[in-house]
């Protein structure tokens, strides 16, 4: 099967949840984050166009024929998206706010970064407020960072709990 081709129209993401992703590399993770947004009821994925991996169709376990996948030039569409929705838009960053911390809009767009570099400076100028998993590890010796579609399921988790 291949991922349908739906159209996007911007207005059509007022007053919902979106969530957005920075050039994902790994096929499972794209398709564990459609899960997810199928999970959290986030019906539109907003992709950079380097995100797209056909194995996403698998690794998605049916989710893509329940969330519109939409393959975009990232940085042009959040310019267009603030400009018609006037709603929020948060990345996540090391160095973001605590997401425990930040009062949440209930509907919003959230942009996931690359599981190796994050959100790149592009889209970083687009965004209201930058928010972040705070860690509770207590040794010194601990992981270095969450798997991004595990991130994603907290952060859509936050959004939906506000």
């Amino acid at each position: 099967m291949e991922i349908p081709d739906y159209k996007l129209d911007i207005e059509d993401l007022k007053s919902k949840l979106t969530m957005a992703v920075d050039d994902i590399q790994d096929p499972g993770n794209l398709g564990t984050m459609l899960r997810i947004c199928d999970w959290f009821g986030i019906e539109n994925l907003i992709c950079s166009k380097n995100s797209y991996n056909p194995k996403v169709i698998q690794a998605s376990m049916g989710a893509f024929l329940r969330v519109k996948i939409h393959y975009v030039d990232l940085p042009e569409f959040i310019e267009n998206y603030k400009l018609t929705t006037a709603q929020k838009t948060y990345g996540t960053f090391l160095e973001g706010e605590s997401i425990y911390k930040t009062k949440l809009s209930k509907d919003a767009l959230f942009i996931m970064g690359n599981e190796g570099s994050g959100i790149s400076d592009e889209i970083t100028k687009f965004l209201d407020e930058k928010i972040f998993i705070p860690p509770y590890h207590t040794t010194e010796q601990h992981a270095e960072s969450l798997n991004i579609s595990v991130a994603a399921a907290i952060i859509s988790s936050e959004f939906r709990r506000g």
